[in-house]
Parts: C-alpha cells; structure tokens; sequence
C-alpha cells in the first residue's frame, strides 16, 4: 500500500483471532449470543477499516499504513469470515476476486439509457453548440461543466443501500453485458458507498474503466516477453481485461475506474452536474481528476487547451473533454436525440502523428526461443491505426539506431502493415536514459541468453513458457518421439490449462487429465494416454530430436547419436570434442554444449527419467556397413509400400547418408517409389541414378547397390 504518515493503533482488535473464531461449548446461550455479536463488531471494524485504506489508496492516492499492516487486517477479516461463513457479506473486501468462469455473459436491460456523446474537433463547431445552446434556452451565458474524456469502456453500477450489486457494459445503449463479478476486482471500486453523503436506497452510477499508461505498458511488457500479442491500446486493454469470462484473470490486470455521473429513483439529485460528481466523491468513488467549473463557454474552451497541453503527461490517455451544461434542469429542457443527449458535447484532440516515445524495450520471446525487442510506445495513430508497439528487429538493431527508453522516434508502418521504429529523433533538451543492454537471462524463464550473429536465444528450451507450445508440439512429431494424437489443439489445452509447463510433466498425465481436454472421449484419452507410455523408450536420436536442440535435425542427430552412443557422453562433450566430427560447425557445437549446460534443461531429463523415459542406445554399426553412404545425397519420392517415408529416411541417415527435399546436381540418387512426381523428372534429367524400392530394398540388406534400369514411371514397383 506505499508509506504511510498514519499507524492503525494496535489495540483496534483486542482479541487474537482464534479466541473470536472458537465458541466454548460450556458457555450459556446468552454468552453465545455475547460472543456471536463481538465477532459481528470486529468484522463490521475491519471491513470498515480495509475499505477506508482502499479508497485512500486507490482513489485519494494517501496511503496511511503500510503493505504488511494492511495485509494483517485483510488476513484477519479472511480468518473470521472463514470460521463464520454465514457472516460473509457480498460488500466484503475479500469477495473482490472469486467466482467461476463464466461460459458466456448474460444480458442486462439497463434502466436508463447510456447514451454516447457527439463528437467534434473544430472549435467553431464547439462554438455552434453554444450558439444552439443559448437560443434554445433563451439565456445569455449558460454554465458548463467540463471533465476530461477518459479513452476506456462506459459501464453502468447498481448500488441498493449503498451496496454495490450489479454492473454492467454500455452495449448499446439499452442492453449491456453483466460484467459485475469482474467490476468487484477493481481496487479503485468501493463495494460498500461511504457514509460521507446521503446515499440515495437505489442509485445506478455511470463510470469509466480504464488503465493507466505506467500499468498498460507494464501489462504489454509482460505479454511480450511471454510471447503473446500485446494490446494496441488501453482501451482495447480495458475492454478485452473487463470481458474476460474468468474474473481470476481480470483481477490479475490493473483496471481502474473514474465515476462521473448517477441516476436514482428517489429524492435527493443535485441541481447541477457539478454537485452530483461532488456526491459521487464523497460516497467514496472515484471521479474525474482536472474537472472545472465553467460559467462560459470560452472557460470550457481554454480547459480544453490546457488538457491538451497536459495529455502527454498524463499518467492515463484521454482523447478530448466532455462539456455538458451544468444545471440539470437546463438538461432536462434541452432533452435528447435517439443515440446521444442535446446538452452534451465531446471535443475530441487532434491524434498523434508518427512521432512518439518510447516508454519501454522488452523482449518478446518467440517460439523458436529467439528474442526479439519490441518498443512499447506512447499510443500514437498512423493511417486510422493506433499503435502502442514497434519492432526493433534485434539487438545489433538497436544499437545501431541508438534507440533507449525515453527517446522520441518516428515511428512508420513498413508495407502499411507491420510497425517499425524507423529512426530517433532529436528533441532539444531531452534527457536520454542508459543505452540498452541486451538481456543475459530470458525475461520469461530466467535461463541463460546465447547470441548467434545479431540474434539472442533463451538456452531454457525445455523450460521456456514461450516456447512451450511449439517445443512440445516438436517433441511429438513424427520426426522425433512420434506420439499420435497429440497435435496442435491438444498441446494448446494441455498448456493454456496448466497441465504441463515443461517437457516432462507430459509424462505425469493422466486418462483424467485428457478426459478435461475438449474432444476427447474415454476411447481417445485412455489411447493418448497408452502413446504417450509408448514413448517413453526413446531411440537416442530421436530424443536429440525433439529435444528441439538448435541446429540439430535429423541428420545431425543421427550424427550425435553415433559418434557417442548414450545422453550420458554427449552431456558431457566440450565443443572442441564436437568440432572434431564431421558435419559439426562451431555454430552447433556452442548450441549443443549451451544446451546441456543449462542446468533446467537438465533437470527436465532428469524428471523425465525417473517418470521412466528411457534412451536406446545406439547400436555400433560395424565398418564399412556403416560407411558405405558417408556423403551420399539421397532424395525421395512417391509412395513406398514396405516403408514410411519417415523409416526409409532413417535406414538413409543409419548407413552415412543425407536425405534432402529436393533434387539438384548433387544428388547421388532418388528412391522412387509408386506414382513419384516431378522429382523423378529432374533426376532423369540431371542423369541422377534412379533406385525402386526393390533396389533400394536389397541394397540395405546387402550393402551392394545395384545398376539402376531407370525404368518409365508407370513401371516403378
């Protein structure tokens, strides 16, 4: 909660919690029903207590306690709600967050229409709304009250006895969606109205939820360097936070609120705006900051250049100012169109055009476990699209634009699409930050970073959350462990689901954990779950594989395997060891040896083999068998009946060989088998010798290949 001038006296609860929690069986009724209304007391004191602290924290922004001597009061409202749950009240502090997900919003009808506003950007235009204005209603200087427009979502909030019980989305108008599960995780929002005012029995508030710019970018920040899509803007923020269907997720995003308005149905409303925004703070909400007075409107005009001047300081976005005569009668008499009131105006600022700040460089990881910098920026509009981030490419980019957090850029949409910092621009008299360092730890994982040419990679591939998906779809590929069934969407529910955060935990699952899965039936989990056992004896090869090691495929692989025979001796390999094979470059050397130096990595192998994974050693094949393709370059095409294509690659790359895609001059030979394509045609016509799957059959057999008859097509067996 910040420092505090103010320390709660520490005789506010006299009791220990547990001696208000445990009634003594011995006592008499009366003294139960003594003890019963004590705990009431304390429980009234502490929420009362806890919602002063909110609002001077989140609302007037003067914290009087401290964060631990808050969370002890908030624990020992928890401690007795538990121990009397009958007592727990929907206006509670602690049933701010809670609830299940929602499989869908439901739709409220709201009781009075939540009309938008007109929008101009031309003072005369503002000027004519004046004019209207006062020849509407016969007077000579009719009085404002103008506010800043805060860019977020318009809600309205119920509020009967001063608890609030339901809010809901602007919609349309008329029909908005429930969102009050989510509206209760907002700090800024009292549950319960303040006795600072009267409080009318039923009362519906209109609000603004936004985000503030420091938490926004913090937000973007952390999806970026996690690898998701970052919002464009904070409203776009709002939006997607505040209708989210798990309120656990909401809770975790930093919502806001600015109140500047209510309705009721009783007596007791405000002659003028003014006064019932001044109501709405005394009850305890948060309402609009800079909001003025103004007897004319040449004052609305000169506060509107005065926000203007302040938007880029503004530790929240708003796009204009709303100006709306400030009598209600005046209001009542000038009255509204279909869509939006007669006696109210936005008058919207100019957007913001290709130069802007860069508020912060994170670092998104992508699924490859490259580390690319983004540049969230202060949200700035080119060609009718706001943009709130812009690639910097890589790290040697950046230092050789010299971009650095606080640095004002020209920002443009390269091919009208993708956003990219072009160039800085000096500004006279800005103050720049420290130049931007490369990250030595992934943001995500906290593994070590390796750097290949201008390129940063996280060495966590097994552990690496922004990797995860890709590298367990990998993992069960048919070129590495080749589990059935575990495909794309499955991966994604597994992980989004929590199930599994590295590698490993793949074999900790259950039939009940797929049973969970959309689309499985008892059949299809109890056969993923029997695959998944399948795989757990691994050909060593195929476990370099899907270990998705950089720069190791399948040849290279099948190279490592050979050359050492068990996990046990490649861990241990130096990369002088590794240069002195064949085919492996310095390159793969540093990335095979980084990789079994990460010690996560290795704690993933090491779970995975006391879950039962176990490695089959590489069979030593004798010489000169095992040479006798060394160098060889082999392209297959069509369809092999005694073997997979997959099979055919493997015996390939066992014997020395090279398998590629496609045919060209250095091919030694193509396997043909029925209906082979265009890659027949080319060898035929580059003279590369031709093998039919007969051919091909006796040769690895034998370790004799024999002359190719290079037979017509439609005769290849």
């Amino acid at each position: 909660m910040g420092t505090k001038s103010e320390v709660m006296q520490p005789d506010l609860f006299e009791n220990h919690p547990d001696e208000a929690g445990v009634e003594d069986s011995s006592k008499s009724p009366q003294s139960h029903a003594a003890s019963f209304t004590k705990v009431q007391l304390k429980l009234e004191k502490l929420k009362h207590a806890i919602r002063r602290h909110d609002e001077l924290y989140y609302v007037r922004s003067r914290p009087e306690i401290s964060d631990t001597e808050y969370d002890q009061l908030f624990r020992e409202l928890q401690i007795l709600e538990s121990q009397y749950p009958d007592l727990r009240t929907p206006d509670s502090p602690t049933q701010r967050i809670g609830g299940a997900p929602l499989a869908q919003f439901s739709k409220i009808t709201h009781e009075f229409p939540l009309l938008s506003l007109d929008s101009e950007m031309d003072e005369e235009r503002v000027l004519a709304f004046d004019q209207r204005v006062r020849r509407e209603l016969d007077v000579k200087h009719p009085s404002y009250s103008a506010e800043p427009k805060y860019d977020g979502l318009s809600v309205a909030l119920t509020y009967d006895h001063g608890i609030f019980v339901r809010g809901a989305t602007r919609g349309n108008g008329l029909i908005g969606e429930d969102v009050t599960h989510n509206l209760r995780t907002i700090r800024a929002l009292p549950l319960q109205l303040s006795e600072g005012g009267t409080v009318p029995s039923h009362v519906v508030v209109r609000g603004e939820v936004f985000m503030k710019l420091p938490d926004f970018h913090a937000l973007n920040r952390r999806l970026t360097e996690q690898g998701e899509e970052p919002f464009a803007n904070p409203r776009n923020a709002s939006s997607g936070t505040l209708r989210q269907l798990d309120p656990a997720i909401t809770a975790t995003r930093p919502l806001t609120i600015t109140c500047y308005d209510f309705m009721s149905l009783g007596p007791g409303r405000p002659s003028t705006h003014f006064e019932a925004v001044t109501c709405l703070e005394a009850w305890g909400l948060p309402v609009p900051q800079f909001r003025r007075y103004c007897p004319s409107i040449q004052e609305a005009l000169e506060f509107h250049r005065e926000m203007f001047e302040r938007r880029d300081v503004l530790p929240f976005e708003i796009d204009g100012i709303v100006i709306k005569i400030d009598r209600f009668d005046w209001q009542k008499a000038l009255g509204e169109k279909s869509r939006s009131p007669r006696w109210a105006i936005a008058f919207k600022f100019p957007p913001r055009k290709e130069l802007t700040k860069v508020q912060d460089i994170a670092m998104s990881v992508g699924r490859t476990g490259a580390l690319t910098p983004i540049a969230l920026l202060d949200p700035v509009e080119i060609g009718g699209v706001t943009l709130s981030r812009a690639s910097l490419h890589n790290v040697e980019e950046v230092a050789r634009k010299d971009v650095r957090v606080g640095d004002t850029v020209k920002v443009e949409r390269a091919g009208d699409v993708i956003p990219d910092v072009v160039e800085r621009v000096p500004v006279p008299g800005e103050e720049r930050g420290a130049p931007f360092q490369p990250p030595t730890t992934c943001p995500v994982c906290q593994s070590h970073t390796i750097q290949e040419g201008p390129i940063l990679y996280c060495t966590g591939q097994t552990v690496c959350s922004a990797q995860l998906k890709g590298s367990l779809e990998h993992f069960a590929s048919k070129g590495a462990l080749n589990i059935e069934g575990l495909g794309k969407k499955t991966v994604a529910q597994l992980v989004d689901k929590g199930f599994v955060k590295d590698l490993s935990d793949l074999y900790t699952l259950g039939v009940d954990d797929f049973l969970q899965l959309e689309g499985f039936a008892d059949k299809s989990a109890r056969q993923l779950f029997e695959e998944i056992q399948k795989s757990k004896d691994v050909p060593f090869a195929s476990l370099l594989i899907g270990l998705g090691i950089r720069h190791v495929g399948t040849h290279i692989a099948r190279v490592l395997a050979q050359n050492f025979g068990s996990l046990d001796n490649l861990k241990k390999a130096t990369e002088e060891d590794l240069l002195q094979i064949r085919d492996i470059g310095p390159e793969i050397a540093a990335s095979v040896t980084h990789f079994f130096q990460e010690s996560r990595n290795l704690k993933v192998w090491q779970r995975m083999e006391s879950l039962g994974v176990r490695v089959q050693q590489e069979a030593n094949v004798s010489e000169p068998f095992a040479q006798l393709l060394k160098g060889k370059i082999f392209v297959l095409t069509g369809t092999l009946k005694g073997f997979s294509r997959q099979e055919a690659k493997r015996k390939i790359e066992e014997l020395g060989g090279r398998v590629t895609s496609s045919v060209s001059k250095q091919t030694d030979y193509l396997i043909a088998g029925e209906d082979p394509g265009s890659k027949y045609d080319s060898a035929t016509t580059l003279g590369v010798q031709i093998l039919n799957e007969n051919e091909f059959n006796f040769f690895i057999q034998s370790g004799s290949i024999l002359p190719s008859s290079s037979p017509d097509k439609g005769s290849i067996k």
